[in-house]
């Protein structure tokens, strides 16, 4: 491939397969670029100038790809929106991003619509993918235009909103630089150079979590510019995730440990079908992945098991299986263009190795800010750290190891609980199916240790049970660690990118309480 980025690999090479859609159908680069341009043209019909916001209801297909592709040559802000929000949520976010065109699907009718209506937007700028009654054709839109491409073409951005796991979510803005994407590209692909991915036609991207997730729109965006072919599944399925590494020859993705524990819950005969030879980068992040999991993972697919910490403001680390076994359950050292540093509560660097305290990062490129939030982008800064609130420690070699979410440490008679330890030692129990560990009020103590468990399938809750899982833990953790009580749920409230809610957990138990 000669210049770097997608436009410019769809002109020299405008027959290579760059998208297969969730349905099965491939799009040529060539292909691709001609809708991204209709995209552009169809939209500056609408007035859209370089810095406004495009934002998208969308779940992972082709017209994504076509907004994404669209917006970064367009110079528009694209806005993914997380499709399993609720109407006042979504209109949340149309209002506080300044959105001045809204795509829908159609499976996500009745949230497009309150959400449009709340936000007050016009339906001259609501577009749907399929039909929604009020909203114009984005097809049609589309498809009306014609394929040649735009003039005065400079680069855009995805800004991504933040989870919002306290208060409102607030969006990830990062100013426009103003240069052309063919310039752009080499920083849109940075990402995977840092594992050391680089332009091979053969690279196959797998994308089976939600493309509103930030990393997987950066990851499977960056594979696109290197000239990958990118593998959309409409939602991830363990056999069929395999089903398609082997037809497809899939070399690299983006997953959570969530996944990683589904296809190891999968029956051996079932994982041993289907041929991973092909597997190169399987990176993954958004949460502590527990050890025996990351071991179990190692032995079934190799050294292809890369590992980072990061976030939508930054990052971060990164970690290779072969560092990773000699030294289980780091999330790796820092990357080139950035520093890890661990603070005390008194806002002071910690110097010495192995203390434990607040994670914060710093990058030297690509500084952000939370759009019309200056308090917030200010209140995670200390000089030119920023911080989302992990808790860890960095050894004397300088690898990060993560202990939990400072939201979510216990204190219980005066000792600091990390319950993502726990949660590890549970979900090592083989009748487990997911595990959330967390305070509850308790009159002498401040809190005491509450787990609720998902039962593996096929295993029924019951008092037994938790006898069991208890007297599992009470050999592998300190008494102070071990849970006081289990509860179990049908269902983990987890996003489909792994993120576990866990205040819809922990709310209900501090109902009239205050938590300190």
């Amino acid at each position: 491939m000669g210049d770097l980025g997608f436009w410019a690999l769809a002109h020299e090479d405008p027959e290579h397969l760059a998208l297969v859609a969730p349905d099965g159908v491939e799009y040529t680069a060539g292909e691709l670029l001609g809708r991204a341009n209709q995209v552009v043209h169809g939209l500056r019909n609408l007035n859209l100038q370089p810095g406004d916001v495009v934002a998208t209801l969308l779940p992972n297909c082709v017209e994504m790809f076509e907004l994404y592709l669209a917006a970064l040559q367009a110079g528009w802000y694209l806005v993914p929106i997380n499709h399993h929000l609720v109407g006042p949520e979504v209109a949340y976010i149309l209002q506080d991003s300044g959105a001045k065109v809204f795509i829908a699907d159609e499976r996500f009718t009745d949230v497009a619509l309150d959400a449009a209506e709340e936000a007050e937007l016009p339906s001259s700028v609501c577009f749907a993918v399929g039909e929604i009654i009020g909203f114009g054709s984005f097809a049609t839109m589309r498809d009306n235009q014609p394929t040649a491409d735009p003039e005065d073409r400079t680069i855009g951005d995805v800004m991504n909103y933040t989870s919002g796991t306290t208060g409102n979510p607030k969006g990830v803005f990062r100013p426009l630089s103003g240069i052309s994407p063919e310039q752009a590209a080499l920083g849109q692909s940075g990402i995977l150079f840092l594992f050391g991915i680089q332009p091979q036609d053969d690279n196959v991207h797998i994308v089976g979590s939600p493309l509103y997730h930030t990393a997987v729109m950066r990851f499977s965006g960056a594979s696109t510019h290197l000239g990958h072919t990118v593998v959309l599944m409409d939602k991830w399925i363990p056999e069929e995730m395999l089903q398609l590494i082997e037809k497809y020859q899939v070399t690299t993705s983006h997953m959570v440990p969530t996944q990683f524990h589904r296809l190891l819950a999968l029956p051996e005969d079932v994982r041993t079908t289907y041929d991973m030879s092909s597997l190169r980068h399987m990176i993954h992040a958004a949460a502590p992945c527990p050890v025996d999991v990351k071991h179990k993972m190692i032995e079934w697919w190799g050294t292809a098991i890369d590992e980072y910490y990061a976030a939508s403001e930054g990052g971060g680390t990164l970690v290779t299986a072969e560092e990773w076994l000699l030294k289980p359950g780091t999330v790796g050292k820092a990357w080139p263009i950035s520093e890890i540093a661990i603070f005390d509560d008194e806002g002071n660097k910690v110097e010495e190795p192995n203390v434990i305290g607040t994670v914060y990062m710093s990058m030297q490129t690509g500084d952000f800010s939370y759009h019309k939030d200056e308090k917030k982008t200010a209140s995670n800064r200390i000089g030119k750290y920023f911080t989302v609130g992990d808790v860890g420690v960095i050894d004397e070699d300088g690898y990060l190891f993560l202990r939990d979410r400072k939201i979510d440490m216990i204190i219980s008679g005066g000792a600091n609980i990390y319950p993502a330890e726990i949660e590890n030692v549970i979900l090592g129990f083989p009748k487990i199916g997911d595990v959330a560990v967390f305070g509850i009020p308790h009159d002498d103590w401040g809190e005491e240790i509450k787990a609720v468990i998902e039962p593996a399938e096929g295993i029924e809750p019951s008092p037994e049970l938790a006898e069991e899982i208890l007297a599992y833990c009470a050999t592998r953790l300190a008494r102070f660690k071990t849970p006081k009580s289990i509860d179990f749920t049908d269902a983990m409230p987890r996003d489909p990118n792994g993120k576990l809610y866990k205040r819809k957990l922990r709310d209900p138990y501090w109902e009239g309480r205050s938590k300190i």
